[in-house]
């Protein structure tokens, strides 16, 4: 039944700018990466970084000390081995290659190299024809042969060996010994392999950790923002439980401390409005029947006292509406108004109230699909059909049609169109706020409380309300409510 103000003014360019970089630093927040997600991969970076560096001394320790064990022991077996050589060429020189080949002690896949020089036949024996001295180092070689003994690692055949060349002073001569590499590349293997499973491990169990650590450290500040909605949505009394942390039990008693002085406020300012309202009750009522009895008596009076009469009866009409959209308003806050839910036939109902608020004859358009059975309050709708009836024929150049269709969920929209301008996107959201008017309508008529009534009484149903472009020109609000409406739904919510 109330009017609402709509606007014909496009958002100015600086409008249109806020709202590209609003829209770009909500496409940024999206982007950003979740406070708890961040914090389980820093605990599972931590655990990566220490299981790398931990992999690297470990594994670097175990193979210096491997290499060291092989060296030493390569040492004492060569030397020990050369020693042999030596009384072999003493006892029996001309036995000295089958020696080498079959009676010297070698390690399994190793093998050894004799460069001797036979005195009676003057040349080079080498005892192994499949491993011949070349296969050696050529600086192992070389130092052997300017009288010293050395060690260096080597690849042959494409496996790694330790070789060994030793000096035999008396024969002027070289023994040369490979021990093979692989039991300990194997073992070093296996060392690395172990590491790397345990820093997989322990990368897990530090990701588990973390998220169980953020879940932890997050919820109080989950609980915060879940009390916050409820208080948004209504409930003023919500508060925070005492915590045993003592940060975060004064980040819950600030909280509850700020809750407690913003009910206080709202409700001293709801209790405000309601007195203000009610006083004003009694003395506009005797207002209006003075004015209507002077109103009834207009042709008694002079043309010019008739124009005045008309602007008095007129601001006192209005502010009456005013006054009782306050008191609905105070009521609806306060939670004082409950849901009278009746079944009710839904294009009937629509066509009467239609009647009602003076259009008879307005198209009413039934979508297919739209449930004609539905159980609502009627009063309510009656309040919310009436105030966009109002709104339409006063700011938007009069309804054109009104539109019933289905929606998801198993509820309905309303729809009033009008043929007006339209309402700016700028102003779409604010219009529906109470004293709210449109930059193009701030001249007409109306309390600037009929949006605002028709958002809370649709919120009261379970339901909710916008504004958009009609096509081929001007608004369209809509209204969508659920088809049976829930009767514990609190009528009382706050927007």
């Amino acid at each position: 039944r109330r009017s609402e103000c709509v606007s014909t003014l496009a958002p100015p360019p600086k409008e249109e700018l806020g709202a590209h970089v609003q829209h770009s630093v909500s496409v940024a927040r999206r982007r950003t990466l979740r406070l708890r997600t961040r914090v389980t991969l820093f605990f599972a970076f931590i655990a990566l970084l220490a299981g790398i560096v931990l992999i690297g001394v470990t594994y670097g320790f175990a193979r210096s000390n491997l290499l060291d064990d092989d060296e030493v022991a390569a040492k004492q077996q060569a030397f020990s081995n050369a020693d042999a050589v030596r009384e072999q060429l003493t006892v029996d020189p001309d036995g000295i290659g089958v020696f080498v080949d079959d009676e010297l002690r070698t390690d399994p896949g190793g093998f050894a190299v004799l460069s001797w020089t036979d005195p009676a036949a003057p040349q080079s024996i080498i005892t192994d024809v499949r491993h011949p001295l070349s296969d050696f180092p050529p600086e192992l070689v070389e130092a052997v042969r300017n009288g010293s003994s050395a060690t260096q690692s080597a690849t042959i055949d494409g496996s790694d060996y330790l070789t060994v060349g030793v000096h035999i002073a008396e024969y002027d001569t070289g023994f040369y010994e490979a021990f093979p590499l692989d039991e300990t590349e194997t073992t070093l293997t296996a060392i690395l392999t172990a590491l790397t499973l345990g820093a997989l491990g322990t990368l897990v169990l530090a990701g588990l950790f973390g998220l169980a650590t953020s879940r932890r450290l997050l919820r109080p500040l989950s609980q915060v923002a879940d009390a916050a909605e409820e208080i948004a949505s209504g409930g003023l009394d919500t508060r925070l439980a005492p915590e045993s942390d003592p940060d975060l039990d004064r980040l819950a008693g600030s909280f509850n401390e700020m809750a407690d002085a913003v009910q206080t406020r709202i409700e001293r300012e709801a209790r405000f409005a309601s007195d203000v309202s009610h006083e004003l009750r009694s003395p506009i009522t005797a207002l209006s029947a003075a004015v209507e009895v002077l109103d009834a008596r207009r042709d008694e009076l002079p043309e010019r006292t008739q124009q005045a009469l008309d602007v008095v009866v007129s601001q006192v009409r209005r502010f009456d509406s005013m006054v009782i959209d306050l008191l609905e308003l105070a009521r609806l806050d306060a939670g004082a108004t409950d849901l009278n839910i009746e079944d009710l036939r839904l294009t009937d109902l629509t066509r009467r109230v239609a009647a009602r608020f003076g259009e008879p004859d307005i198209p009413i358009v039934v979508a297919n699909g739209t449930p004609d059975d539905v159980a609502l309050d009627k009063v309510r709708f009656e309040r919310i059909l009436g105030n966009l009836l109002d709104n339409a024929r006063n700011h938007g150049g009069g309804t054109l049609r009104i539109e019933l269709a289905p929606a998801a969920d198993r509820r309905f929209r309303l729809a009033v169109e009008d043929g007006g301008p339209g309402v700016a996107h700028g102003e779409r959201d604010r219009i529906f706020e109470r004293f709210a008017r449109g930059s193009a309508a701030r001249h007409r008529i109306g309390t600037g409380l009929g949006l605002a009534l028709v958002t809370e009484h649709t919120a009261a149903m379970g339901g909710s309300a916008w504004v958009e472009d009609r096509i081929g020109g001007g608004a369209r609000f809509v209204v969508e409510l659920p088809a049976r409406v829930d009767a514990t739904h609190h009528a009382g919510v706050m927007t």
